[in-house]
């Protein structure tokens, strides 16, 4: 891998939407709609959302930066999960989320979500957290396998929106 991982710059946040915008819809199930997609970008990954993602102090976004090309970036959100589902899953506290993790699809395989991933635990065990968890779509095998690999394990199912439809995720938490 020769891409960098760094913290993401308040400059970013345009770079950063353009990036999720591309790599969002590859984690969704071939059930999600296009105009769901659309909506859930709109909302949550446009630039003002990074922008305010970026300026968070209970987040940390990473990216992975190529000869100065975005190609993947992670964020945490610290602090307790506001899902009740979640929240009950969740064995070890205090906890922290890995709230988003993609990587450009041209260097899916290349170890960068991996040095993501240790970002992201790093930035967690910072802020002392016992565990990160995630949420991850029950039907993206290849996400799951990765996180699986990660130490992730399953621990429990939420239920995820994406524009008007709800996706069924499963939990997944690794001990720190």
């Amino acid at each position: 891998m020769t891409a960098r991982i760094r913290p993401a710059s308040a400059a970013e946040a345009a770079a950063l939407h353009e990036l999720a915008a591309l790599t969002f819809p590859l984690a969704c199930p071939p059930s999600t709609t296009e105009a769901s997609k659309a909506a859930f970008i709109a909302e949550h990954l446009s630039e003002a959302a990074f922008a305010r993602y970026l300026a968070d102090p209970a987040r940390d976004v990473v990216v992975a930066d190529d000869a100065g090309q975005l190609i993947g970036y992670a964020m945490v959100v610290h602090g307790e999960p506001a899902d009740p589902d979640v929240a009950q899953a969740v064995r070890s506290r205090p906890t922290a989320e890995l709230s988003k993790l993609y990587v450009h699809p041209l260097h899916h395989g290349g170890g960068v979500a991996s040095a993501l991933v240790a970002a992201v635990v790093d930035a967690a065990a910072r802020h002392r957290a016992a565990s990160v968890w995630l949420g991850v779509n029950q039907h993206n095998a290849r996400a799951n396998r990765f996180y699986a690999k990660s130490d992730f394990e399953t621990v429990g199912s939420k239920r995820f929106l994406v524009g008007d439809t709800f996706e069924d995720d499963w939990v997944r938490e690794r001990t720190l």
